[in-house]
């Protein structure tokens, strides 16, 4: 039987807000308890942070010292017992400045922040406070024993701006967080019911944020276009995700589509996995991606997917997705046009889906965890 490790999860912060890596760290402390290995899973938790009348900006300055002030201590003290350290998120990297003497690996799933920060993104500014922290997290980054990035372009981005050598940067893939698959459309339909939604409406999703780069006002920009063929005019669109910004809602009043789009906040995972089995499609057309997520969730519950026509997003959908400029919205509303009246086109989509999505294993990328946790763990056993 292999070895039994003693493995310590670093997560994020709850007041954050960060739901794909509360998703990810919960992900690995599950299977990894499986495998029957130890793990604690810690974060920074909420004490100064949650003193909400200070207000939401006053709140994430109180924050830092809940990550910066009293953590520290938490993780000094969990280190005693711990015989590796993961860091699940990159953003928490200045925590191996703790590490040094303790075999550790961080999980780098983009660089889009310190990227802006390095001003290669003039349409996303990063404040002078931000550039400081960015600043912190790639100091962090270069410090670390190992890095695994989710993706080549992630690792590519991060062997560029960092100082790291090769031999420290590995890719493994992420896996999908839920055992997504197709909905049957009675259920799917039960389900739109409960949201207040027309159970028999032909409907296209978005999931994601409201970070600048998930360019969501793009996708009402392509859906405006998309309904004004007449075949989709009845067409709605639902996002799955943030809240609606102020900009969205003015576009939305704008462009008269109050009617035809929905938002639906965080919706739970069994949620989620029926509005892609009853979407015609998911629209994806993020300007950047560390992976993109939503991706094989959609193709893993058979919804074609539509995406932007650049890595990593063509990493991650291979041969099963059909590839779109997101800066050009008439063009992307023809090709999701002429691909949805195509359903031999489809139906390949959905084939070649399946077949993708299950090349992201929990199984596969648990595996190359504990490959390199064994691999930092006699590195420096070997040191001594």
């Amino acid at each position: 039987m292999p070895k039994t490790m003693k493995i310590l999860i670093l997560g994020n912060y709850i007041l954050d807000q960060q739901k794909s890596m509360q998703l990810f760290s919960a992900l690995l402390e599950k299977e990894l308890r499986k495998s029957g290995h130890d793990v604690r899973l810690i974060r920074p938790e909420p004490f100064f942070g949650k003193i909400g009348f200070f207000g939401k900006a006053l709140s994430k300055w109180l924050g830092y010292l809940d990550k910066f002030f009293i953590f520290p201590f938490v993780l000094r003290r969990n280190l005693l017992w711990a015989e590796v350290v993961h860091i699940c998120d990159h953003s928490n990297a200045f925590y191996t400045g703790y590490l040094k003497s303790k075999p550790h690996l961080v999980t780098c799933h983009d660089l889009l922040a310190i990227r802006s920060a390095l001003g290669e993104f003039p349409e996303n500014r990063t404040h002078f406070a931000g550039k400081i922290f960015q600043k912190l997290i790639l100091s962090g980054l270069n410090n670390a024993k190992r890095v695994a990035c989710v993706s080549e372009t992630t690792k590519s981005d991060l062997l560029r701006i960092s100082k790291l050598e090769p031999e420290k940067v590995s890719v493994i893939a992420d896996a999908l967080n839920y055992p997504y698959s197709v909905i049957e459309k009675e259920k799917v339909k039960e389900y739109l019911l409960r949201l207040k939604l027309n159970p028999d409406s032909q409907f296209i999703l978005h999931v994601g944020g409201n970070q600048w780069y998930k360019n969501r006002a793009g996708v009402l920009e392509i859906f405006k276009a998309l309904i004004s063929f007449p075949e989709f005019s009845d067409t709605h669109l639902i996002f799955s995700g943030a809240a609606w910004t102020k900009q969205m809602r003015l576009l939305i009043k704008k462009y008269n589509l109050k009617e035809k789009v929905h938002e639906i906040i965080y919706p739970d995972s069994n949620t989620l996995c029926a509005l892609y089995s009853g979407a015609k499609a998911l629209v994806y057309p993020s300007l950047y991606e560390g992976f993109g997520w939503p991706i094989i969730e959609a193709q893993a519950c058979g919804c074609p997917v539509f995406t932007t026509n650049r890595p990593p997003m063509t990493e991650t959908g291979s041969d099963a997705a059909v590839y779109i400029e997101p800066r050009n919205p008439q063009e992307c509303a023809s090709v999701i046009r002429n691909s949805l009246n195509d359903e031999n086109k489809i139906s390949a989509m959905e084939k070649k889906g399946f077949i993708n999505a299950q090349k992201f294993s929990t199984d596969k990328m648990l595996n190359a965890y504990l490959a390199v946790y064994k691999e930092v763990i006699n590195a420096h056993t070997s040191s001594y």
